[in-house]
């Protein structure tokens, strides 16, 4: 078998949505399973909705979640030149003809074909013209777009991987426009060309394009382009079994980033969206590369479902390393003014300079109950404020007369202590149980209070350790302050 080479082609009309990575995650996982290549390549002919920020995100995007690709990226627009060469090589074959008609005149046939219940399609009538040359140049004052002559007769039929033979009625087809009067080449024109000179054996992509196969095939012929093979991928839909869009929650790659889930889970979610081996749920890369077969492609459509993806993505933040959890981190610190953007050189406060391992040594009190990187976040609050805003109602509640000797008693045995561990400040707070005949609770809430202003957080005795002894004296005694 030759090089297995795959294409992952995007329209930078938009962001990339998340149906558009699983179709790029399914061409990376069977090219990396056959040692084959993975193209990136950016169809930007839609020179009107085309921007150059929707392709800086799915560049962005397919960095994000892993997907190396091995050529491009490719533009469309760069190609110009290679499409024109072929629009003449089919005007030479008499494969394609010149069309006059205008876009007024096709609209009126249209209507009319509408009005008789026919379907709108163009009717020939240039097909058979005298053609007076077989090249693009200048037809005297008469703009003109080039159309492929498509066979009207017989079937055009291919194996779809997942969905078996497939079979089109020619007569449905009409003839495509394959390069408008302003000398920009169709979207279908494109990909062949593309497909072709790129050598590309297989194109797995959704099945909205199902319907363009039989065109491109004929395309294929037309130019003597052998034809690769198409696998065609069912849609994602939402809860409603509705196609999955901006109704049903963010569909941008990059927003689910921003939203504090890892790439990691969600390359493991959108496998599993259409894809199953065995009952297993969890999957790293290499597993992933490794059992990866068009066998166990699920021919219906996947319902989005975004408790299984916040599970998912729950499950890698608790099994995680910390410091590659600290990496990820960083822009959620940064979006909570927790930290600063670009830290300078010198350690001023406890937010001017952050490194992974200072942020790696706190995730661990919050792995088990963060679902997601923001929810991390939010929760490390405690560790990066330097000026403690107190819940004034707890407040009122916990720091009261009683409570203050306990914690002056607190503050003197800390200092006291050398053994800063979780077995010693355990002792201690045991110490100050038995002898204020106070229960642990009533003194670790205002404890609670007073290292995180609040009197919700991890664990008590695992606060004062990250904090550390010099932390936790200074914001005892700044609560003892505030009695």
């Amino acid at each position: 078998m030759n090089e297995i080479r795959v294409r992952f082609a995007p329209s930078p009309t938009g962001y990339l949505h998340v149906g558009g990575v699983r179709t790029a995650l399914f061409n990376y996982l069977f090219a990396r399973h056959n040692g084959g290549k993975f193209i990136l390549r950016i169809e930007d002919t839609d020179r009107e909705r085309s921007t150059e920020e929707s392709i800086e995100q799915i560049i962005e995007g397919m960095k994000w979640v892993g997907f190396d690709w091995d050529e491009g990226p490719f533009r469309q627009t760069e190609r110009q030149q290679i499409y024109l060469e072929h629009v003449e090589r089919l005007l030479k074959k008499g494969t394609a003809y010149r069309c006059y008609c205008t876009s007024e005149e096709l609209e009126e046939r249209r209507k009319a074909a509408l009005s008789k219940g026919e379907k709108p399609k163009y009717d020939g009538r240039c097909r058979e013209l005298p053609q007076s040359t077989v090249s693009l140049q200048p037809s005297g004052d008469r703009p003109y777009a080039v159309r492929f002559k498509t066979p009207h007769e017989g079937k055009t039929i291919f194996n779809d991987i997942l969905r078996g033979e497939v079979v089109f009625d020619n007569s449905e087809l009409d003839d495509l426009i394959i390069l408008r009067s302003d000398k920009t080449p169709t979207y279908n024109f494109c990909v062949v060309i593309d497909d072709a000179t790129m050598n590309i054996t297989h194109v797995i992509r959704g099945d909205d394009h199902l319907a363009n196969t039989p065109r491109q095939i004929q395309l294929y012929k037309g130019l003597g382009y052998p034809i690769p093979q198409f696998a065609h991928l069912s849609m994602i839909l939402g809860s409603d079994k509705a196609r999955l869009s901006k109704r049903h929650g963010a569909t941008s790659i990059l927003a689910y980033r921003d939203m504090g889930y890892l790439p990691e889970a969600m390359v493991n979610y959108l496998v599993r969206l259409g894809w199953s081996h065995g009952d297993q749920e969890i999957f790293n890369r290499a597993e992933l590369i490794k059992y990866f077969s068009f066998e166990n492609i699920n021919k219906s459509a996947a319902v989005f479902n975004p408790e299984k993806l916040l599970w998912v993505n729950s499950h890698y933040i608790k099994t995680e390393n910390p410091l590659r959890l600290a990496k990820e981190l960083k822009p959620h610190l940064v979006a909570e003014k927790l930290i600063p953007p670009h830290p300078p050189l010198e350690k001023g406060g406890r937010g001017d300079l952050i490194i992974d391992e200072e942020i790696a040594k706190v995730i661990p009190l919050l792995q088990e109950r963060s679902k997601t990187l923001v929810e991390m976040a939010k929760g490390m609050e405690f560790y990066f404020i330097n000026d403690i805003k107190y819940d004034e109602k707890a407040k009122e509640k916990l720091f009261t007369p009683s409570i203050k000797p306990v914690l002056e008693k607190l503050i003197e045995m800390i200092e006291k202590t050398e053994d800063f561990s979780h077995t010693s400040i355990e002792g201690i707070f045991n110490k100050l149980v038995e002898e204020s005949k106070i229960k642990l609770g009533n003194i670790a809430q205002p404890v609670r209070l007073a290292l995180t202003g609040k009197t919700v957080s991890p664990g008590i005795f695992e606060v004062i350790l990250v904090l550390g002894k010099k932390s936790v004296i200074e914001r005892l005694k700044l609560a003892l302050n505030s009695f």
